[in-house]
């Protein structure tokens, strides 16, 4: 019965001649450098070496060498959990430290990373602003120039407009000084024509020319009423501003005077002017 029930259970094996140091064998090969496949092997070990000392439990006798034997097979199976889960947990243990050991120093090297990424962020933020800064800045100096070169080229039209505006003023001028040049020459010419009348008229004629107020030359008319030789006819003549013959008064006053200036402006016979007054007053005298 004792049998039956020993062959009955895997763990009711007889013990063996060896067995601890089978067993030290096995986990100082489990202590080598690839733990895991020592104690694998150790395991595979530990099964054939039950299956042995299954063989060896037939030939066990009594009850009290079945206790024996199990109590021997118990503590091999304790003594060998122990050490293969002590070296598994040391592995883990130590295994867990590397790993923790690696993340502190990655975690360390992606800190400093992450603050010197901070920082380059930051300093690329301020270049941003900065730069941002400088484009607000150009920006306003490209409108200022802008207007300024508006202002520049305005000025610049009225300075064209002012040169030809000041041509134009300096032909003008030089129109008006040749004009005043040919003017004060045929002036001139008059006054020399005027000069020889007046000779031949206050000789043949009995005529008085004088020079009045407002450079006008006054005729003064004799001999013409045979009642009253001496008393006078006169009339006021000046050069206007278009270089024509002006009559400005007369005494007494003639109807026909402006005919006499227009006719005096178209033929520019000055004598033939002066006898026509002459005649008009003696005409007048018979009245």
């Amino acid at each position: 019965m004792n049998q039956r029930q020993s062959t009955g259970e895997g763990a009711s094996l007889p013990a063996a001649p060896g067995t601890d140091q089978s067993l030290r064998a096995l986990l100082l090969a489990a202590g080598g450098a690839n733990q895991r496949a020592a104690v694998a092997a150790a395991a595979v070990a530990a099964g054939r070496l039950r299956f042995k000392l299954w063989r060896t439990m037939s030939q066990i006798k009594t009850e009290d060498e079945l206790i024996l034997f199990e109590k021997e097979i118990k503590e091999f199976w304790t003594k060998f959990k122990s050490i293969c889960g002590s070296e598994h947990t040391n592995q883990t243990l130590g295994l867990k430290e590397s790993c923790k050991e690696s993340i502190k120093a990655l975690s360390e090297k992606w800190s400093k990373k992450l603050k010197e990424g901070d920082l380059m962020i930051d300093k690329i933020q301020e270049y941003r602003n900065e730069i941002l800064q400088q484009n607000i800045c150009i920006e306003e100096k490209q409108e200022n120039l802008t207007e300024i070169n508006s202002k520049i080229k305005h000025e610049e039209e009225q300075k064209r407009d002012f040169i030809d505006r000041i041509q134009e003023l300096k032909e003008e001028l030089t129109r008006k000084k040749e004009m005043l040049s040919a003017k004060n020459k045929a002036t001139k010419e008059r006054l020399e024509r005027l000069n020889k009348s007046k000779e031949l008229f206050e000789e043949r004629l009995g005529l008085e020319i004088r020079r009045i107020y407002d450079e006008q030359l006054q005729f003064i008319f004799r001999c013409i009423d045979h009642k009253d030789p001496d008393k006078p006819y006169t009339f006021t003549l000046s050069i206007n501003e278009q270089g024509d013959y002006e009559v400005t008064s007369s005494s007494p006053p003639l109807d026909c005077i402006a005919e006499l200036q227009l006719k005096v402006r178209e033929t520019n016979n000055f004598a033939a002017f002066i006898a026509n007054i002459r005649k008009a007053f003696t005409a007048l005298s018979y009245k």
